[in-house]
């Protein structure tokens, strides 16, 4: 169910995806049915799995758990108010780095829920990785400097 959206394979820690094997999966959300009280106005952890469902689990949980270590086409947080609509989402993880691409197949995957959907990321990160000490950042205010060594990140998405 790719439909020739990228897909993002882990880049986090080995250590992380170590310590959250055998974790449980996030609960997939097919429907607006499967929106819980729970979920509401609370910041959640989600994935868009290759199967093109999203998934979602409390925020303090790590992506690579949510997603039983697959690869994923999305990830990030997300806020689902009670009219079921998605208020806050972002694509926040440090364990997949998603592009900001990403948003067409988490778009695809809230609206196959039935899920109100901004019209992208309400706040998008953009990630590289350093050339130079293999590093993973966060590019804020268009400063491709490495935060660690101080080499030039690339202009283009590259993990």
């Amino acid at each position: 169910m790719t439909d020739g959206f990228p897909r993002y394979r882990y880049v986090g820690p080995a250590d992380v995806r170590a310590a959250t094997a055998g974790s449980p999966p996030g609960r997939p959300i097919r429907s607006i049915t499967d929106v819980t009280r729970d979920d509401l106005d609370e910041p959640l952890t989600y994935v868009v799995g290759l199967d093109g469902i999203l998934r979602v689990a409390p925020r303090r949980s790590e992506h690579v758990a949510c997603a039983a270590g697959s690869d994923v086409l999305g990830a990030g947080e997300l806020t689902i108010a009670s009219d079921g609509s998605v208020v806050d989402i972002t694509n926040q993880s440090t364990g997949y780095c998603p592009d900001l691409v990403s948003w067409a197949a988490v778009e695809a995957a809230l609206r196959r829920a039935g899920l109100g959907t901004p019209d992208g990321f309400t706040a998008a990160v953009v990630f590289r990785r350093c050339p130079g000490c293999g590093e993973r950042n966060i590019v804020r205010d268009d400063d491709l400097v490495c935060a660690i060594c101080g080499a030039d990140l690339p202009s283009d998405w590259n993990f």
